[in-house]
């Protein structure tokens, strides 16, 4: 488990807020209510770039 914590590339929330075009204060809300996975840092947050992309796979419909 820790080997993969070790080569994660991690984000900050504004970095994933960027990525996803929503506020930070939207980030902080998903990770507070368990919809994305968030490993503490301090004060800060971190999010792994393979749980953003979870989290967005979970949430993908198709249009049509």
């Amino acid at each position: 488990m820790a080997q993969s914590f070790a080569k994660a590339r991690f984000l900050t929330v504004q970095e994933v807020a960027d990525m996803l075009r929503v506020s930070s204060m939207t980030v902080y809300r998903l990770i507070k209510a368990g919809d994305l996975a968030a490993v503490r840092v301090g004060r800060s947050f971190r999010v792994r770039d393979t749980d953003v992309d979870g989290y967005l796979a979970s949430r993908f419909t198709q249009a049509g």
